[in-house]
């Protein structure tokens, strides 16, 4: 199976960057893309952005397309999610997960195989 494990979130004021890191381990070989979404309380995980597990392709949601860069070190198999120019509505459980090739559009989180225990990210005014 394919374990994922979130670090690098914690409390930033609104301007300011974060990078955050998920390590991926066990049965990688099946893996399609990594993606990264975010819980806020009360409501439904949303896309962030994914990359496929190449590194040859990103994808961003609108929200945050100008500010987030999704990378991949290959070595490590890690995959990164730098945040710029927070904002307090970025304050969320940041979860990474695995989805397999063929099981649908990977913006949404239902068609995900696999999922960290995420890290919080909080940003103040």
């Amino acid at each position: 199976q394919v374990q994922l494990v979130e670090s690098g979130g914690g409390l930033v004021q609104a301007g300011g960057s974060l990078r955050l890191s998920c390590v991926v381990s066990g049965r990688t070989s099946n893996i399609y893309a990594v993606g990264w979404f975010r819980h806020f309380p009360g409501k439904e995980r949303e896309y962030v952005g994914t990359i496929t597990w190449t590194g040859d392709s990103t994808h961003y949601s609108d929200s945050v397309k100008d500010r987030f860069t999704i990378s991949r070190a290959n070595a490590k198999n890690t995959v990164y999610l730098q945040m710029n120019i927070l904002e307090p509505s970025d304050t969320a459980l940041y979860q990474c997960g695995a989805v397999a090739r063929g099981r649908g559009m990977i913006i949404y989180a239902r068609n995900y195989d696999s999922w960290g225990q995420g890290t919080q990210v909080t940003v103040s005014p």
